[in-house]
C-alpha cells in the first residue's frame, strides 16, 4: 500500500525534469530506495546494475560510508554558511587547495557553485569580465557546438546544441554561434580520413570566426567528450588544433568537464586525455560522487589576475550563489577527492578500461549497432536501421527508449540519447560487474532485434 501510495503521490505532486509527462503517467515512476556498490534497489525490491552512475556522477557507487560520515561530522560542527563578503570555512579552503592541485591549473583559483549548470554560467560571466578587464567589452559572443549540452539554466540551454534543450528555452538572439560536432561516424564526408575531418572542422571554426569577427567573440566552450549529445569522442588532433586556432584569435577555450572530470576518461580531466590546456574549466558531478550538489569553475592565474583587477575596479565580483562553498557539500567533496587518491583512481580506471573497450567493441558486430565507441570508462553504442548505409531509425520509432526499457527488464540501467545508448558505470566497477553489465545489455539488444525483425515482417505483410 505504501509503495503504491508513493507512486500515486509522485504523480500527483512531482514535476520530473527531462521526462515526457505523458510517458510518466503511462508507466509510473521508478522509485529507488537503496544502493549497494554499483547496484540500486527499487521500491518493489528489485535490484539493478546502475550502468549510468545515476547521471554520470556516482563514481564511488551508491552507499560510500565515508561520505556519510563526512557529511554528519561537518553538520555537527558548522551546518551551513556562505562565502560572500570575505567569509570562508575550513572545508571549502581545503577543497579548493586539493582540487587545484589535481587540475592542470594548480596556480589558478576555484570559484564554487551548486551544479555543473551554474559552473558553466560562471565561466561565461568570467570570460566576459576578463575581456572587459582587457579593454575589449565588445567580446561577448560564444562559440558552442551542435549536439553540445552545457546545462539547464537559460544560459546553459542557450549554449546547448540539442533541440530538446533549445526549443522552448534558448534566449532569443543570444550571440551563440554553433560549430559542427566532432563525430566522425555521422559527420564525416564519404572517403574522408579522420585527419582530413579534423582539418575541415577546425577550418569551419576559423570561417565562423572570420564571419563574426574575432574581436566580437569571447570564448568557445566544449565538452572533451560530448555526453548528452551521444558520448561523442573527438578524433585525435581535434582539440590541439582547435586550441591553437583560438589562441591565435585571442578567444578563450572553456572546457566543460562536468562529465569527464575526475578520472572518467583515464586522466583526472578530459582535457588531459585529449591534449589541450583550457583557460577555464567547469566541474561538478563526480566532484562529490553525486552525494552532494556541488560544482566549481577553475580558472588559470592569468585569467584570475585580470578578472580580480576588473572586479576591484567595479567594486565587487558581482556573482555568486548562497550555497556556493557550503561547508557540508565541501566536506563531502573533499572526502571524495581523498578517497580517489587513496584508491589510486586513475590506475583503477586504466586497469578496467581495456576490458570495458573490449566489451563495447564486442557489440560492434551486433545487427542493430552501427558504431561502438569508448574512452576510459565511458562509452556508447549507436543503434541504426541499416549498418551498411548507416541509416538511422526513424525518430518516431523510439528505438533507443525501447532498448532502455528492455535493459530494465534485464536488471540494467542505461540511458538513451536519441538512439545512442550511453554506458557510464561507477568507477569502482569490478571486472565481473562489467561482464554482467554487458551480458545484460546484449540480452536487451537481442530482444530488440527480435522485435524489430517482427515489426519489419508485419510491415511487409501490410504492404
Amino acid at each position: 500500500m505504501m509503495r503504491n501510495s508513493l507512486a500515486h503521490t509522485d504523480l500527483n505532486c512531482l514535476l520530473h525534469p527531462q521526462t515526457d509527462p505523458a510517458a510518466l503517467v503511462a508507466q509510473g515512476p521508478l522509485i529507488l530506495e537503496s544502493g549497494d556498490g554499483v547496484f540500486v534497489t527499487d521500491s518493489s525490491g528489485r535490484s539493478y546494475l546502475e550502468g549510468m552512475s545515476s547521471l554520470w556522477c556516482a563514481s564511488l557507487g551508491f552507499n560510500e560510508p565515508r561520505l556519510a560520515r563526512a557529511a554528519a561530522d561537518q553538520i555537527s560542527r558548522l551546518g551551513t554558511y556562505h562565502t560572500f563578503n570575505r567569509r570562508s570555512n575550513p572545508a571549502v579552503i581545503e577543497l579548493a587547495e586539493r582540487l587545484l592541485a589535481l587540475s592542470p591549473m594548480p596556480d589558478g583559483k576555484a570559484l564554487f557553485a551548486n551544479s555543473g549548470s551554474e559552473a558553466v554560467d560562471t565561466m561565461i560571466k568570467l570570460a566576459w569580465l576578463y575581456h572587459s578587464g582587457r579593454g575589449a567589452p565588445e567580446r561577448r559572443k560564444i562559440i558552442s557546438r551542435r549536439r553540445a549540452y552545457h546545462g539547464s539554466t537559460v544560459l546553459g540551454a542557450t549554449l546547448s546544441g540539442l533541440p530538446s534543450m533549445r526549443g522552448a528555452f534558448a534566449w532569443p538572439d543570444p550571440g551563440v554561434i554553433f560549430a559542427e560536432a566532432p563525430h566522425f561516424y555521422t559527420c564525416a564526408e564519404a572517403g574522408e580520413s579522420e585527419e582530413a575531418f579534423v582539418d575541415r572542422l577546425v577550418a569551419e571554426v576559423a570561417a565562423l570566426i572570420a564571419a563574426e569577427g574575432a574581436g566580437s567573440i569571447a570564448a568557445m566552450i566544449a565538452e572533451p567528450v560530448m555526453g548528452a549529445g551521444g558520448v561523442i569522442i573527438p578524433p585525435s588532433g581535434y582539440f590541439p588544433k582547435l586550441a591553437e586556432l583560438l589562441r591565435e584569435k585571442g578567444i578563450l577555450l572553456l572546457s566543460d568537464e562536468v562529465i569527464c572530470g575526475f578520472g572518467r576518461t583515464g586522466e583526472w580531466f578530459g582535457c588531459q586525455t585529449f591534449g589541450f590546456r583550457p583557460d577555464m574549466m567547469s566541474v561538478a558531478k563526480a566532484l562529490s560522487s553525486g552525494y552532494q550538489p556541488i560544482g566549481a569553475t577553475l580558472l588559470t592565474a592569468e585569467i584570475h589576475d585580470v578578472v580580480s583587477a576588473e572586479a576591484s575596479r567595479l567594486g565587487v565580483l558581482g556573482h555568486g550563489f548562497t550555497y556556493a562553498g557550503h561547508p557540508v557539500t565541501s566536506a563531502v567533496a573533499l572526502e571524495t577527492l581523498k578517497i580517489y587518491e587513496e584508491m589510486d583512481l586513475l590506475a583503477q580506471v586504466r586497469a578496467r578500461a581495456p576490458a570495458f573497450l573490449d566489451h563495447i567493441n564486442a557489440l560492434a558486430g551486433h545487427p542493430l549497432v552501427g558504431e561502438a565507441r569508448a574512452v576510459g570508462l565511458i562509452g556508447a553504442v549507436e543503434l541504426v536501421a541499416d549498418r551498411a548505409t548507416r541509416r538511422p531509425f526513424a525518430s518516431e520509432a523510439g528505438i533507443g527508449a525501447r532498448l532502455v526499457t528492455l535493459a530494465l527488464d534485464q536488471g540494467l540501467i542505461v540511458r538513451n540519447l536519441g538512439d545512442a545508448i550511453a554506458i557510464c558505470p561507477p568507477l569502482i566497477v569490478t571486472t565481473a560487474e562489467l561482464e554482467l553489465l554487458f551480458n545484460r545489455l546484449r540480452q536487451a539488444l537481442d530482444a530488440l532485434a527480435l522485435e524489430t525483425a517482427a515489426s519489419q515482417v508485419e510491415d511487409r505483410h501490410d504492404q
